[in-house]
């Protein structure tokens, strides 16, 4: 259900974009931030960061994409959102004493320190070039396949990693020690 309520600016979008244009699926994007971040505040009286910061972005852009009827300034947005992910995944490396994924997901699993750092660069360099191919895409091709991208081609790539992430981990994880009780003896 997460995932839905994640991605509800995106479905939008792409069914709006499907059945009218791209005008009306950017004024729908927008909308549908601004209901996903209110819905968010209602239930849990706070909002998360990157609830807002995708706000913002999808009102900044998407208002200049209206004002200045250019779909290519909207178009940057998945961009400017995942390079700040890289930047944010980076800075951590030399800010505080965990990195983001090891803060993300330490609670779960252990790992060496060299593996946590590797994972987090791996993150940077992801962001970093989904951002690429979302610019590469939004300039070299129809509006209709990035659109199509956008949905379908940054969530599969981003499986893709999450995949190959899993596989990385697994050979990395340690062991959690088995304690034997006193009735097991």
């Amino acid at each position: 259900m997460k995932i839905l309520f994640d991605f509800f600016p995106i479905l939008l979008f792409f069914v709006a974009y499907k059945v009218y244009d791209f005008k009306v699926a950017t004024v729908v994007a927008m909308v549908a931030a601004l209901v996903q971040v209110g819905a968010y505040w209602l239930k849990y009286r706070r909002v998360e960061n990157i609830y807002l910061i995708s706000l913002v972005l999808i009102v900044v852009l998407g208002g200049a994409t209206l004002l200045l009827d250019n779909e290519l300034i909207f178009k940057w947005k998945p961009t400017v959102v995942n390079w700040l992910f890289a930047v944010a995944f980076l800075g951590s490396q030399f800010i505080g004493k965990k990195t983001v994924v090891e803060r993300l997901m330490g609670a779960n699993i252990q790992l060496d320190p060299f593996v946590w750092t590797r994972l987090n660069l791996s993150w940077v360099a992801f962001f970093t070039a989904i951002g690429i191919a979302n610019l590469y895409v939004a300039y070299h091709f129809e509006t209709d396949i990035w659109v199509d991208f956008k949905l379908f081609g940054m969530l599969g790539l981003t499986v893709l990693f999450v995949i190959a992430q899993g596989f990385y981990l697994s050979r990395h994880i340690k062991p959690e020690p088995v304690e034997i009780g006193k009735d097991e003896r």
